[in-house]
C-alpha cells in the first residue's frame, strides 16, 4: 500500500483483557478490591503522616509523597481497566493516550527519583545522625522533592513527545491494558530506531542512575551498621531501612524486566503480567510494606485511632 494512502490513527483499540472473557468477573472483582485498598492505604498513610506530629519527619514527608504518586498513578491506570472488562476491549481517542502515557510516565519517573532521595535521607540519618536535622531541613526536602518531580515530567515530556510524533497508520489494535510503550512502538508505521534509541536510553539512564545513587548511599549505610557491636543495636538500625529496601528491590526489579530486559524475548503475556505487578499491585503494597515494618506508624495509627473512637463515644 503507498504511504499516502495509510490511514492516521485518530483513536486506539485497547484489547488487553480480550482473551480472558470467561474470567470477566474474578478479574473485575480483584482490580477494584486492589484499587480500593490501594487508595485507603496511600491516602491514609498521607493524612496519617499529616495529624501526627510525631510523623513530621523527613523520612515521612518523603513518604507522604510516594504514597500521592502511587495512589495518582494507579488512579492513570486502574480505571480504565475495570471499564474494559466488561467487553475486554475499550476504545480510547488519540489524545487520551497520549495524555495516559504522559501522567503514568510523570508517576513512574518521579517515583524513581523519590526513591533515590528516600536512600540519601538514610544515608544522613545513619552516618550523620546528630546533623540530621540540621542537614535534612525543610528547605533542603523540598527543594529535593520538587527535584524529584521536575525531572520526572521532563523526562515525561521527552518520552511522550518521542512517541507520539511517530505516525501511526491503520492498524490501531493496542493488545495491552493501557497505553505503555512497548505495544505503542510496535504500531507506529515508520521506522523507529531513532526515536527508540532516544527513549530507551534516557529511560535506561533514569533507572540505572538512580539505582547507582541509592546503591552508593546505601554502601556508607552498610558500614555504620555493621560498626554497631551489639546485634540488638545493628537490628534497630537496619529495621529504619528495611521498608525503603524492600519497596526499592520491587520496584526498580520490575521496572528493570519490563524496560531494561525489553528485547531479551519476553513474550507480550509477560509484559502485560509484569505491567499488572508494578501499575496495580506495587502501589498497594508499599503503604503495606511501611506501616507492617514500622513502629512509628503502627503507634500513631493507633493514637489516631483511639481519638477517633472516645469522639465517637463523646
Amino acid at each position: 500500500m503507498a504511504k499516502n494512502n495509510l490511514t492516521t490513527v485518530t483513536e486506539f483499540i485497547l484489547m488487553g483483557f480480550t482473551d480472558y472473557s470467561k474470567l470477566e468477573i474474578p478479574l473485575f472483582v480483584m482490580f477494584l478490591s486492589f484499587y480500593v485498598v490501594t487508595l485507603l492505604g496511600n491516602v491514609g498513610m498521607i493524612i496519617l503522616i499529616q495529624v501526627d506530629v510525631q510523623l513530621h519527619t523527613p523520612m515521612y514527608f518523603f513518604l507522604s509523597h510516594l504514597s500521592l504518586l502511587d495512589a495518582c498513578y494507579t488512579s492513570v491506570i486502574t480505571p480504565q481497566i475495570l471499564a474494559t472488562l466488561p467487553t475486554g476491549k475499550i476504545v480510547i481517542s488519540y489524545s487520551q493516550c497520549a495524555a495516559q502515557f504522559f501522567f503514568f510516565t510523570i508517576c513512574a519517573g518521579t517515583e524513581c527519583f523519590l526513591l533515590a532521595v528516600m536512600a540519601y535521607d538514610r544515608y544522613v540519618a545513619i552516618s550523620n545522625p546528630l546533623l540530621y536535622t540540621v542537614v535534612m531541613n525543610p528547605r533542603i526536602c523540598w527543594s529535593l522533592v520538587l527535584g524529584a518531580y521536575v525531572c520526572g515530567m521532563l523526562g515525561a515530556i521527552l518520552r511522550t513527545t518521542c512517541t507520539f510524533t511517530l505516525p501511526f497508520c491503520d492498524n490501531n489494535k493496542i493488545n495491552f491494558f493501557f497505553c505503555d510503550l512497548p505495544p505503542l512502538l510496535k504500531l507506529a508505521c515508520s521506522d523507529t530506531t531513532n526515536s527508540e534509541i532516544v527513549i530507551v536510553f534516557f529511560g535506561n539512564f533514569v533507572i540505572l542512575a538512580n539505582a547507582l545513587v541509592i546503591l552508593i548511599s546505601y554502601m556508607p549505610i552498610i558500614k555504620a551498621i555493621l560498626r554497631v557491636k551489639s546485634s540488638s543495636g545493628r537490628a534497630k538500625t537496619f529495621s529504619t531501612c528495611a521498608s525503603h529496601l524492600t519497596a526499592v528491590a520491587i520496584f526498580f526489579g520490575t521496572l528493570i524486566f519490563m524496560y531494561l530486559w525489553s528485547g531479551s524475548g519476553k513474550s507480550l503475556e509477560e509484559d502485560k503480567v509484569v505491567s499488572v505487578f508494578y501499575t496495580v499491585v506495587i502501589p498497594m503494597l508499599n503503604p503495606l510494606i511501611y506501616s507492617l515494618r514500622n513502629k512509628d506508624v503502627k503507634v500513631a495509627f493507633k493514637k489516631v485511632t483511639g481519638r477517633f473512637q472516645g469522639s465517637q463515644s463523646m
